[in-house]
């Protein structure tokens, strides 16, 4: 009897949550929405594709379902911004055919070697996977545009490049100016490989060579790219990077990015030896997922700019987000350094994110200890720059609450250099996989440290080390307005220097 009270009192409850997690859910329209990332009006939205700059525009396509809230009916979406932070959102660019128009980028063709210009300009030609629901082939095919993006046809009817096979995708083209060639990455999912093709045309292409299984290993590889980067404080030297998302397995739990420093002479990338074995990773929380960086920025700009799907895959169609369901993490900047370690990336917000600011606060010398201290910090869309002395405390730790008591907690533990962001009771439960926290290696010096943190309503972006060290994490609070407040335990710590600002207009300036 009593046995069978118990089950049923556990049951009660487990229902009781159930109940309560589909009321929020539902609920989500009446919550603050994230003003300065980017997200779709309505509807399902995952990868960032086809990232190209073109007379004055940064377009940022994607995969989008123009039906649901849900994946499916994969299509590609479209938004510019001449800013990277203010988008006008257009109509869906790649629509859904017979086949579904999955992941890829495009380029400008500035000497017409695919002969699809008009009018002495060159075309825009995006290259993307094509999935046939029926056979589950997934190959590579072409469209192009003759109005700066607004419009696209399609290549022909067939793919420009088809292996015959059911994991083949997320087709990664830029232009080669030492071999005055096309490249295209492809990735061989399931093998964890990559497969390099050369082009003259655009049209027909030729395998080169391929890459790996090497570094992470999951069930999948996607999203691949690569570019390259000048050395920060060594003049002429150069390496290439090599991005390559995986869609479980990563660092953070469930989907993430990898990178190789090496080089690259037009067929074969060659990863260097000093970089080491162990992965490493371009963001080390949950929700930074198929980065790929803008083709076509000017030279005279010289800035590698990427941008990430702030999502995982665990639980990407469960996030209790309405109207739309998804979220682009900020443009970043990407550099890279030598360090004592190996070649490793820096990334950081890009610049423009600064013309949003206003109201800014500062404050000095602020004393932390057991008893928790306000911050003078208002709402969920804020930066914050911190310069923290740890003192003798044994953690420090940045605490953004809701009216009903959750919170979710950004934190570096001192005494072993770990940074970390704690969502384990950042909102009512949606998702198993959700509740988890996410820590990263930080550099202490003299017993001083700095964070910066760009906090958009529902995701954290956390930068650490002068950008060497990034955690990105969606929370979902219940309700009410954040707020901010800072405490140390096991001793006392010392926030040298806190400025935040709230970071204003929206990011979709039309629809």
């Amino acid at each position: 009897m009593t046995r069978n009270f118990l089950c049923v009192m556990k049951a009660a409850v487990a229902l009781s949550m159930t109940i309560s997690a589909a009321v929020w859910a539902q609920d989500a329209s009446n919550r603050p929405q994230p003003v300065y990332h980017f997200a779709p009006a309505a509807n399902w939205m995952n990868d960032p594709n086809g990232l190209v700059y073109y007379d004055g525009e940064y377009h940022l396509f994607y995969q989008y379902n123009p039906y649901g809230d849900r994946w499916g009916h994969m299509s590609w979406g479209h938004a510019v911004s001449r800013d990277l932070v203010r988008w006008t959102e257009l109509p869906v660019a790649v629509p859904e055919t017979d086949v579904m128009a999955f992941s890829g980028s495009a380029v400008v063709d500035w000497h017409n070697d695919s002969g699809l210009g008009k009018n002495g300009k060159p075309p825009m030609v995006a290259f993307f996977t094509g999935f046939n629901p029926r056979t589950k082939i997934q190959a590579q095919y072409a469209a192009y545009s003759n109005d700066r993006g607004r419009t696209w046809t399609r290549f022909g009817d067939k793919p420009i490049l088809d292996i015959g096979s059911t994991e083949f995708r997320d087709p990664k083209v830029f232009w080669h100016a030492k071999t005055k060639s096309w490249i295209m990455l492809v990735v061989l999912a399931v093998e964890n490989k990559l497969a390099i093709y050369t082009s003259k045309d655009l049209k027909q292409w030729d395998k080169a060579s391929e890459f790996g299984p090497a570094g992470a290993r999951g069930k999948n590889w996607e999203c691949p790219d690569l570019f390259e980067l000048p050395v920060e404080g060594h003049p002429g030297q150069t390496r290439w990077v090599l991005g390559i998302n995986l869609g479980d397995s990563a660092i953070g739990g469930g989907s993430g990015g990898q990178y190789f420093v090496g080089d690259f002479d037009g067929r074969r990338f060659t990863p260097d030896p000093t970089s080491g074995t162990a992965p490493l990773w371009m963001d080390y929380g949950a929700d930074f997922y198929a980065a790929v960086s803008w083709n076509d920025i000017p030279a005279k700009d010289g800035r590698r700019i990427w941008i990430g799907w702030a999502n995982d895959w665990r639980y990407a169609n469960a996030i209790p987000t309405f109207p739309s369901r998804g979220l682009m993490s900020l443009p970043r900047t990407v550099s890279l350094r030598q360090t004592a370690a190996g070649y490793r990336i820096a990334q950081a917000p890009v610049r423009e994110v600064e013309t949003l600011r206003r109201d800014p606060v500062r404050v000095d010398e602020l004393l932390l200890g057991e008893a928790e201290v306000a911050l003078p910090v208002e709402g969920g869309s804020v930066e914050l720059q911190l310069d923290i002395d740890a003192g003798n405390a044994d953690q420090i730790v940045l605490a953004l609450s809701d009216d009903q008591g959750f919170r979710t907690l950004i934190g570096v533990n001192p005494t072993i250099k770990e940074l970390f962001v704690d969502r384990t009771r950042s909102g009512p439960h949606f998702h198993d996989a959700f509740p988890e926290r996410h820590n990263a290696p930080i550099k202490i010096e003299a017993g001083r440290f700095t964070l910066r943190l760009l906090v958009d309503q529902s995701i954290v972006e956390v930068y650490a080390d002068n950008g060497e060290t990034t955690i990105t994490d969606r929370f979902f609070p219940a309700s009410g307005k954040l707020r901010w407040s800072a405490y140390a335990r096991n001793g006392t710590a010392t926030i040298r220097s806190l400025k935040a600002w709230q970071l204003g207009d929206a990011v979709q300036v039309a629809k």
